[in-house]
């Protein structure tokens, strides 16, 4: 049996532009899985309005909020479950008017997960565990 060049130069094109479409394939359906992960602030709603409907609440401390003159952007928190304490802090910033008018000296509540009680906030949307003055 004798091979033509000529049949071997063609599937070897076939082949070459069959493994491109793949290429091709493989990565727009990587672009678009990557374009619909959601964001970072949509991952942190979320987990507060999980914590908000599900989670337990313990009596806990306001330690300090960043900057303290004008609405805070953080706010750091301990709490005590189980013989163990947590210090934490929570990236109030785009919960504005609930923050405003803090008192360091009053307890807050917290609401923490079951599964992992270091995963916790003392505010959300829904829910908010502060004393205002």
């Amino acid at each position: 049996m004798i091979v033509h060049p000529h049949v071997v130069r063609h599937w070897l094109i076939v082949g070459g532009a069959a493994l491109g479409g793949v290429c091709i394939v493989t990565a727009a359906v990587a672009a678009f899985v990557i374009a619909r992960r959601p964001s970072a602030l949509v991952l942190e709603e979320r987990r507060r309005r999980r914590l908000a409907t599900v989670g337990r609440i313990v009596d806990g401390s306001l330690l300090d909020a960043t900057p303290a003159e004008e609405t805070p952007q953080v706010i750091i928190y301990t709490y005590r479950i189980a013989g163990v304490t947590y210090e934490c802090a929570q990236d109030v910033s785009s919960l504005g008017p609930m923050v405003t008018n803090l008192r360091l000296d009053y307890p807050v509540q917290v609401r923490y997960s079951r599964e992992n009680p270091a995963d916790s906030i003392v505010v959300a949307e829904t829910w908010n565990g502060l004393w205002a003055s």
